[in-house]
């Protein structure tokens, strides 16, 4: 069967905005975001392998909670059955969404530089509320211009001492909750990308000291914070970064929560594969890729299921 006319396949695509704006399909995950309120918790880590859909989430999370985003994007989706959730929380909060997927140097300090650029640039973004926000007061705003604040003589590179860097977050987050007067939402993807790195490269040690200072301040010591979402390939031994921190929450690929939203259950493969014409190539696809199991679920690789439909 000709796949014109049907919904582009979307190849290593992992905006949630994009996905629903231009015409991709879209397997629905939204309820995700249901479980997530309801099973309630501050921090969430969720480890999965790559290329399971923890992006796609967590732009997908940032796009159902954020002040000002288009509500239009969950139009016909499941989530939007859920009129009270929707009606409490769409679009009702301040969200810092950072990527730590390209924080890799060859050495700490070209790390350093990267995470300082993640950072201050996801700070940019809120440059035309912030730097005249008449509910910030003078040293406020100052606070503010530390981490938007860059080194000509270093190309342009975000100036963040030691000290600002690792109270970034939970500096913007504070300003962001002034400014809004509403907690704030944190969204790290990737989080172990820069310790995995230094593991390869050398500098572990100087690595795991600057992140357990930034997450320790914006995750445990952070009246601003609503609650975060971290996502990651790895464990990282919650002694080296995580210390202390008694409210959180991490669901692996052996727990049963959350376990049908990172990956494709064998319901969505087969709703996926008849979509495109392929309702023949369910064993298939079953033999060649049905190779997971998270919780209580044998799951997909959806880039190896996207990819074959693609083909």
């Amino acid at each position: 069967m000709s796949n014109v006319n049907k919904k582009k396949l979307p190849v290593g695509i992992e905006s949630f905005e994009k996905i629903r704006t231009q015409d991709f399909y879209y397997v629905d995950k939204t309820v995700m975001i249901r479980d997530l309120i309801q099973r309630w918790g501050e921090v969430n880590l969720f480890t999965r392998p790559r290329r399971f859909g923890k992006s796609l989430n967590m732009s997908m999370l940032k796009a159902f909670f954020e002040i000002g985003g288009n509500r239009a994007l969950f139009d016909g989706l499941k989530i939007s059955e859920e009129k009270e959730i929707c009606e409490e929380y769409m679009g009702k909060f301040p969200v810092i969404s950072i990527s730590l997927k390209d924080v890799e140097g060859s050495d700490y300090d070209v790390a350093r530089t990267l995470l300082c650029s993640v950072i201050g640039n996801e700070a940019l973004r809120f440059y035309e509320l912030l730097k005249s926000s008449p509910k910030l007061n003078e040293v406020e705003r100052r606070q503010y211009e530390q981490l938007v604040c860059t080194d000509h003589e270093q190309r342009g590179s975000f100036a963040m001492s030691d000290s600002v860097l690792m109270g970034s977050l939970k500096t913007l987050s504070s300003l962001l909750e002034k400014h809004y007067e509403k907690k704030v939402i944190l969204l790290i993807d990737e989080y172990d990308v820069p310790l995995s790195k230094a593991n390869e490269q050398g500098y572990y040690n100087e690595m795991v000291f600057l992140m357990r200072n930034l997450l320790q301040q914006v995750l445990k010591t952070n009246s601003s914070l609503y609650f975060a979402v971290l996502t990651g390939c790895l464990r990282v031994a919650k002694e080296s970064i995580f210390t202390g921190l008694n409210n959180f929450k991490i669901y692996s690929i052996t727990d049963v929560r959350f376990d049908e939203y990172f990956g494709f259950t064998d319901s969505e493969v087969k709703e996926m594969l008849a979509y495109y014409g392929q309702e023949a190539k369910v064993q298939t696809v079953r033999e060649w890729y049905d190779g997971y199991h998270f919780g209580t679920l044998d799951v997909y690789c959806p880039w190896d299921v996207i990819s074959y439909c693609d083909d």
